[in-house]
């Protein structure tokens, strides 16, 4: 092997690993990218080991999602288009996810906890693209103009 193709893939080894890196907690820059097959693979990665439990390995949510429990509690709602997470803008599916769903509606009592301490920002964002990929094409543009900056 020459040494021009073993650096050639140590470049992309690295920017591999770059890739999947986290990144810093509090990167503006970062959002979902819903279309990057790379992004959403590990979002399903994520999505599966730390998701599915309570809202379906099929983004199906829990059966009676929109009426309380017994105990005053709200099920785990769908995260597929026929839920309304696609209702929601980027940053508050990203609040949401990462601080639980007390801390942004204190008055809605569920099992939704904040993963602000078990994953990245950058699995987070993941996991958002993993979600996102799913949608039909006409949600997904609904759900981006509202994630859009206001003016």
């Amino acid at each position: 092997m020459t040494a021009a193709v073993r650096w050639l893939g140590l470049g992309i080894a690295a920017a591999m690993w770059l890739r999947a890196a986290p990144l810093a907690a509090g990167d503006e820059t970062a959002k979902a990218e819903p279309d990057d097959p790379a992004v959403v693979a590990r979002g399903k990665l994520v999505y599966d080991q730390r998701c599915a439990s309570c809202h379906g390995a099929h983004l199906e949510g829990q059966p009676n999602w929109r009426h309380s429990l017994p105990n005053g509690k709200w099920p785990a709602p769908p995260h597929d288009a026929t839920g309304h997470t696609w209702h929601h803008s980027d940053k508050v599916l990203f609040d949401v996810t990462k601080y639980g769903m007390r801390a942004m509606v204190p008055d809605r009592d569920t099992d939704m906890p904040g993963f602000e301490d078990k994953l990245s920002d950058a699995d987070i964002w993941a996991v958002l693209s993993y979600i996102k990929n799913t949608w039909p094409a006409d949600i997904r543009a609904r759900q981006e103009r509202m994630s859009q900056p206001k003016p």
